[in-house]
């Protein structure tokens, strides 16, 4: 099976990749860049030039496959985060127009937090205003025009070695104050997977995911915040503490830190029959990769 891959040079889509081609698919990987095309092209997968705002090389890479893994994503949210939620939805449908009555998949990212304060299922539908919402429901539209298409939602945290997300942005907000911290009793649960786990997932469901299926790329189901502040105080030989002003620690995150989102993966499990086998959030931090000094990660 010939993938197209965008985001395939990423923390997440490298991983793709990698399962993929361990799986024995072929894959062509979208590259914006010099760097990331070199960086696809070292992990044995065909280049497609071409970037999100190109839409005719997107269509082409989706019309010279068997299948598309969407993971691309503008990220930059200092212009509009209502414009890259935009694009994003017109990034899939352009692609999901070149496979209308294949049969052929396309999965895309989407992302959980969707239910606030209860354990979020495969069965809800992201809520009004919600970042993804746009692409979720034009995956949903192109498997009535006899596309495959499937959604797999990522936790906040998608962890493992090289990650640069939420938990390394904890780990230097400890480093900076002096102590690690949570908002409130801390009791607030966050899910997780492990890059690997998630990688194998998209490669499942583009194997075989049924038309309209969402799928939640869930191993932890919910780990109280407080206890990855208990983790990071223990590597970094700090204290915890709760701060009187969340904001001052926390900056604009303070709001998001303070969430309660667990979400299941009951349903995915069952349907493909995904079993993550990677370290969960708090093993993979006790590991200490996470705590590396610059110099020490790249001895390692």
């Amino acid at each position: 099976m010939r993938v197209f891959v965008t985001g395939a040079s990423g923390f997440i889509g490298s991983a793709v990749v990698a399962e993929l081609l361990g799986a024995g698919h072929r894959v062509t990987g979208l590259a914006r860049s010099d760097e990331s095309a070199a960086g696809v092209a070292a992990a044995g997968a065909d280049v497609h030039r071409g970037s999100l705002e190109d839409l005719g090389s997107l269509r082409a890479g989706a019309a010279a496959a068997d299948g598309v893994i969407h993971l691309a994503y503008d990220h930059d949210f200092s212009r509009s985060r209502e414009l890259a939620a935009e694009t994003d939805a017109r990034v899939i449908q352009a692609m999901g127009d070149v496979l209308a009555g294949s049969n052929r998949p396309i999965l895309i990212a989407s992302g959980l937090g969707i239910a606030p304060g209860r354990v979020s299922t495969e069965a809800d539908r992201a809520p009004p205003g919600w970042p993804r919402r746009a692409s979720e429901e034009v995956v949903m539209a192109l498997a009535d025009r006899g596309v495959r298409g499937a959604v797999v939602r990522l936790p906040p945290t998608v962890h493992g070695r090289g990650d640069k997300g939420f938990v390394p942005w904890l780990i230097a907000a400890a480093r900076q104050h002096g102590h690690a911290a949570y908002v409130g009793d801390g009791a607030n649960r966050w899910p997780a997977v492990h890059r690997f786990d998630a990688a194998r997932l998209f490669r499942l469901g583009v194997e075989r995911a049924a038309a309209g299926s969402i799928l939640h790329a869930v191993a932890d189901e919910g780990v109280a915040v407080r206890e990855i502040a208990a983790v990071i105080a223990r590597r970094l030989g700090v204290v915890v503490k709760t701060p009187a002003e969340a904001g001052a620690y926390f900056g604009f995150l303070a709001q998001l830190i303070a969430l309660d989102i667990p979400a299941s993966s009951a349903r995915t499990r069952q349907q493909l029959d995904w079993h993550p086998v990677e370290a969960g959030l708090l093993a993979d931090l006790d590991e200490g990769h996470y705590f590396a000094t610059p110099a020490a990660a790249a001895r390692a």
